[in-house]
């Protein structure tokens, strides 16, 4: 099979539309697996997390500020479990605790104290704290005892209200329910339509869901031994609105410019294109100036780039095919310029 950067660039042209289909072709889902990250909980562990709880609160009979305390104490994973009782975010936890109960928690604590948990279970036992971060768990633990025990309100037509499911909307009756009796698998999807499977998850390795190409491209441009440079996030180079992914050999004098991404959200993804069609002009600008240039190489994948057909054939003209995809990333480097900066012993 014939791909868009093995041809010339008339040759593309003619034959784009066909090209915009080998590269649907390669391009891969992504939503299937994720990246575990460093806060990833396994279920075991949240399973004994799941039993301090249990078993501090007398089988949710007694969920009181000094049981749920006792809890945390014992293992600070039962933070996280708490909060799944309530079937909220970290930041929307802290936003109750600020708006009831005059907390200054933030979401950006919520958020680290959620991750911090996850790795230190003894965090609430051994870990030193200020009086004011104290403080604002206490707010926290404090609101969700409070809402675990009285449920959710009568729902006002054409609303319902957060705590209105299965394990929550009676208050302790529901989760004692819950937890003493088998729950029906009805009523485990429905929580999952709901919820969305691996949604909190997917949330907290969004950034390394996308990091999978750049790594994919570092390794290949490191494994060769090319000089490249690697820019970070929101970083600032001159003459660049927006600091493109990968300078060869550097930014103070580029060859070749590398733009890379993985997502499955076609907004995210008509941002890249938008991004690569910008380098394009940049690069088309330079060339008709008769200043040094560079090639333009864009290395994509997951199904938001396969939404609109019209984007694929403007991604492929900006970059002259030279667009690669997981499944054919290991002919980057000698599809391109790049092979011009191979040491003499590997090409």
């Amino acid at each position: 099979m014939t791909h868009p950067f093995e041809l010339g660039l008339q040759d593309l042209e003619k034959r784009l539309d066909e090209m915009v289909s080998v590269t649907f072709a390669d391009l891969q889902s992504q939503f299937l697996t994720l990246p575990l990250g460093e806060g990833f909980i396994p279920f075991d562990n949240f399973q004994v997390a799941y039993e301090v709880l249990k078993q501090h609160t007398g089988a949710f009979a007694n969920v009181t500020e000094k049981s749920v305390w006792s809890a945390l104490d014992a293992d600070a994973l039962t933070f996280v479990v708490l909060r799944t009782i309530l079937g909220m975010t970290p930041p929307e936890w802290a936003e109750l605790a600020m708006s009831e109960k005059n907390s200054d928690a933030s979401q950006g604590f919520a958020r680290n104290l959620d991750t911090t948990v996850r790795s230190n279970r003894s965090y609430f036992r051994t870990a030193r704290r200020s009086e004011l971060v104290t403080e604002r768990i206490k707010a926290m633990v404090s609101i969700a005892v409070e809402y675990i025990n009285k449920g959710a309100p009568a729902s006002t037509k054409g609303t319902v209200h957060r705590l209105d499911k299965f394990d929550t909307s009676h208050g302790l009756v529901s989760l004692q329910n819950v937890a003493n009796n088998h729950v029906p698998y009805a009523v485990l999807l429905y929580e999952r339509y709901l919820g969305r499977p691996f949604a909190s998850h997917r949330d907290a390795v969004s950034e390394m869901i996308g990091d999978v190409m750049e790594s994919a491209v570092e390794g290949q441009l490191a494994g060769r031994k090319i000089t490249f440079r690697k820019t970070k996030r929101a970083e600032r180079i001159p003459n660049f609105e927006q600091a493109p992914d990968f300078f060869v050999p550097t930014e103070l004098a580029p060859s070749v410019i590398i733009e890379a991404k993985i997502t499955s959200d076609d907004g995210t993804a008509r941002d890249k294109v938008a991004r690569i069609k910008t380098l394009a002009n940049i690069r088309d600008e330079r060339l008709r100036e008769g200043t040094p240039s560079f090639q333009l190489i864009a290395c994509i994948d997951g199904r938001g780039f396969r939404q609109r057909r019209k984007d694929m054939e403007q991604m492929l003209m900006a970059t002259k095919g030279k667009l690669f995809t997981l499944n054919t990333l290991h002919r980057m480097v000698d599809c391109t310029d790049l092979a011009k900066f191979l040491p003499i012993m590997n090409k």
